[in-house]
Parts: C-alpha cells; structure tokens; sequence
C-alpha cells in the first residue's frame, strides 16, 4: 500500500493545487457571467430623464450641427445611415442601436436619448464629458432624422429653409 506521507513525515499538497485551480476556474466564469449579464441588462432611462423635453429645436443648423457631431463620434458604430452597422460594429459584444427602426425609435423619447448618450453603456462611452449639453440634443435631433419616413427626413428642404429663416423681415 502507498502512504500520503513522505519520509519526513509530511503529506503530500498535491490536492491544494487542484482547489487553487478550481477556484480560478470558478472566479473566471463568474467574473465572464457577471460581464455578459451587465452587457445585456436593460439599459432604460429614469422616469426623470425621459421626461426630459429637449430645449434645442430640430432646426436645419441644430440637425447640421447633430450630423457632424455623429459623423466624428458615432458613425463607426452606428453607421452612416443609422443602421448599427458601422465599421466597428461586428467587433463590439452588444450590437449598437439601429436609429432607423422607426418603431424602436418612437417609443424613446429625446430625453431617453439623451441620457442614453450621456451616460453611455459598455460598449458605448459616456459622452456627458466629451460633448457640451447643446452638442448632445443637436445629436438626438439628428438621430431622430434616421427614422423619419422618405418624405419627412431632412433632404435638400432644409437649405432652403434656413435661407427663408436668414431673411430680412
């Protein structure tokens, strides 16, 4: 028969090893479950905040201003027409919103949009810090455009008004 005990007397350790790697296994899965249940947690708005009406109206200047603010900071996600499918898309863990799913869309409100924007979401930043409160709205005014129907998105109208807007009275 073979003995646990070595000469000295002492045992052998050869069962601590497999705990310490059993517990690393387990704080790995915990730690990837915990990331996976926070990626896909339901990102909703305070009451508050969607109560929040947006104070910069959807303006051809507010809507320029949204679109180059989207064009630097969210099209490689988002895409250029809205869709989610940008450039960076595929090699995010959660699929960025899509701003041209109309039904989607209606049911947030600007102010859900703008706190969705300001306080971020793994994967997507918070932009609270990065963008001024006037830049946020502008960008939730352009957002609004993707999902807009054909005959209601801004096209070449928008100049057109802005000139009659720059008119003398």
């Amino acid at each position: 028969m073979t003995s646990d005990k070595l000469a000295d007397g002492k045992t052998k350790s050869g069962s601590k090893p497999q705990v310490l790697g059993i517990f690393l296994v387990f704080l790995m899965v915990a730690i990837a479950g915990g990331i996976i249940v926070y990626s896909l947690s339901d990102w909703s708005a305070p009451a508050k905040a969607k109560a929040m009406p947006n104070p910069i109206p959807a303006t051809p200047q507010a809507i320029g201003a949204g679109m180059s603010i989207y064009m630097d900071r969210c099209q490689n996600c988002h895409g250029e027409d809205g869709n989610g499918k940008g450039e960076r898309a595929d090699k995010l863990s959660v699929q960025p919103a899509d701003f041209t799913d109309a039904h989607a869309m209606s049911a947030q409100t600007d102010g859900e949009l703008f706190w969705k924007i300001s306080e971020g979401h793994r994967p997507m930043p918070a932009f609270e810090k990065k963008l001024s409160e006037e830049e946020r709205w502008q960008l939730v005014d352009y957002i609004r455009t993707f999902s807009q129907s054909a005959n209601a998105a801004p096209s070449a109208a928008p100049p057109a008004a802005a000139d009659k807007g720059a008119a003398p009275k």
